[in-house]
């Protein structure tokens, strides 16, 4: 049986509650047994990679030997970002010369990385190793005629070489996840763009241009909700909406999608955390 991991990231466990709430709800009914991995840090973030690739490595090989270490085969991340930097350590550490390097490092603090671990995200759990099928099997209460638009981001199937999941030019994971709640996934035209934060720091009017500009066409695609599955770009879709003081009745709910499956399976929405949605997510209720 294999033995999952939850590696939560800094985002997730500061920030959104909710998220982390609801992917263990969903998870505790689908039968998937979890280990909340112990002494884990950041990433290695693509920030730390820029100053130090060596020591970003080294810190993603930390938390995956902490993975190893604690008997769990797959790293579940409920983060696009942290699902690229581990997923991209585990490739450069196949290199021998590299993870002895970095080993080097690991055993100063008594740990060595023996590649023994996968990562997969959150959605690549459900997908691949839960299935469309059961998920479906599982829905209680399925949405009627709730139309949502879906954002993968930039780390969930990019880059290809390295996740090996889905098309990263047209992928549909998300979007079945989506419809097997019931729900329907609409078609808009900058469906694949970034939703803009991390140009944030440097040109914060562009940053929110790009997630205002995929709002929009979200909205007139007819979508009553946004499903996230990226901390960071749900962070930065509902706070756009808030810095640019959309009227009410053109707000987007931002959703993660654990929220969404977790209503659908019939959890009530205090068990989802939909209460720590910033933008009233509560309307989404009237089409189950």
């Amino acid at each position: 049986m294999v033995k999952y991991g939850m590696f939560l990231g800094c985002t997730v466990p500061a920030r959104l509650v909710a998220y982390d709430l609801s992917a263990r709800k969903i998870l505790e009914a689908l039968g998937v047994e979890l280990v909340d991995l112990k002494d884990v840090g950041c990433c290695g973030s693509p920030d730390m990679g820029s100053v130090s690739k060596k020591a970003a490595l080294a810190v993603a090989a930390w938390n995956l030997a902490l993975a190893e270490e604690q008997g769990v085969d797959v790293v579940i991340t409920l983060c696009n970002g942290c699902n690229e930097v581990l997923s991209r350590a585990v490739e450069t550490l196949k290199d021998l010369s590299k993870r002895d390097e970095v080993n080097a490092i690991l055993r100063e603090l008594g740990h060595e990385y023996k590649g023994n671990v996968q990562v997969k995200h959150l959605v690549r759990v459900l997908y691949e190793d839960i299935g469309v099928e059961k998920i479906r099997e599982l829905v209680e209460k399925p949405f009627k005629n709730l139309k949502v638009a879906t954002h993968y981001g930039c780390h969930l199937v990019r880059p290809s070489e390295i996740l090996k999941f889905d098309d990263p030019d047209n992928p549909r994971s998300l979007d079945e996840l989506v419809e097997a709640t019931g729900a329907i996934s609409v078609v808009y035209p900058n469906k694949m763009e970034c939703c803009g934060l991390p140009v944030l720091a440097v040109r914060e009017e562009l940053a929110y241009r790009i997630a205002s500009d995929k709002l929009k066409a979200m909205r007139e695609a007819g979508a009553e909700a946004l499903i996230t599955v990226c901390p960071f770009c749900y962070l930065h879709f509902e706070n756009t909406q808030v810095m640019l003081e959309v009227p009410e009745e053109e707000q987007v709910p931002v959703i993660h999608y654990p929220q969404l499956l977790g209503l659908a399976m019939g959890l009530e929405p205090d068990d989802v955390g939909l209460y720590e949605n910033k933008i009233d997510a509560s309307r989404v209720l009237e089409k189950l």
